[in-house]
């Protein structure tokens, strides 16, 4: 009965070496465990080596994803040589990345069978290498002017839009605005 007794009183600790294994398992390794994450997520604020600014590279990957750009939309449509001039003769005038050249004929000449409004949606949409180009400096009206200017070089006839519901377009307004000075 004594067995059972003494038994029933002692702990799971036996020995030394097991109060010591308990002691580092228990407390030590924790409390290292815990210096050990402070260290690793402390350290990620560290610029990438290389990094000229590291004030511009943390601005840059913590910037908005979108915004909201307020513009007149009763300002005067910019004509299609104006936004090709601006927006589509980086590569469109010399042809790169697979651009069709501006005023080549022949490579223009499937893509205007397509019709107008299928190079106006591959301008604002994206076709190949190019990027969408709706949301940029210039209104969707005025990409497709910009569509029209080029189609046109190679040999199209298509007339540059206005915007939806103007009545006269933009020339009709230049005159009007003329006539009263």
């Amino acid at each position: 009965m004594s067995n059972t007794h003494d038994d029933a009183h002692t702990g799971p600790v036996k020995s030394p070496k097991q109060f010591l294994y308990t002691v580092i398992f228990a407390f030590t390794l924790p409390v290292l465990a815990i210096i050990g994450l402070v260290f690793y997520v402390t350290s990620g604020n560290q610029p990438a080596s290389g990094v000229a600014n590291p004030e511009l590279a943390v601005a840059q990957r913590i910037q908005k994803v979108g915004a909201v750009l307020v513009r007149d939309g009763n300002r005067a449509l910019r004509a299609g040589e104006e936004v090709y001039k601006g927006q589509c003769a980086a590569c469109h005038a010399e042809g790169t990345v697979g651009a069709p050249k501006f005023g080549d004929a022949a490579v223009w000449g499937p893509r205007i069978q397509t019709g107008f409004e299928a190079l106006v949606q591959s301008a604002l949409k994206g076709k190949g290498a190019m990027a969408p180009q709706g949301g940029g400096e210039f209104d969707d009206t005025e990409i497709a002017r910009g569509v029209a200017y080029m189609a046109n070089a190679a040999g199209a006839q298509f007339a540059e839009p206005n915007r939806p519901g103007a009545e006269g377009g933009a020339a009709d307004a230049a005159a009007g605005a003329a006539s009263a000075n």
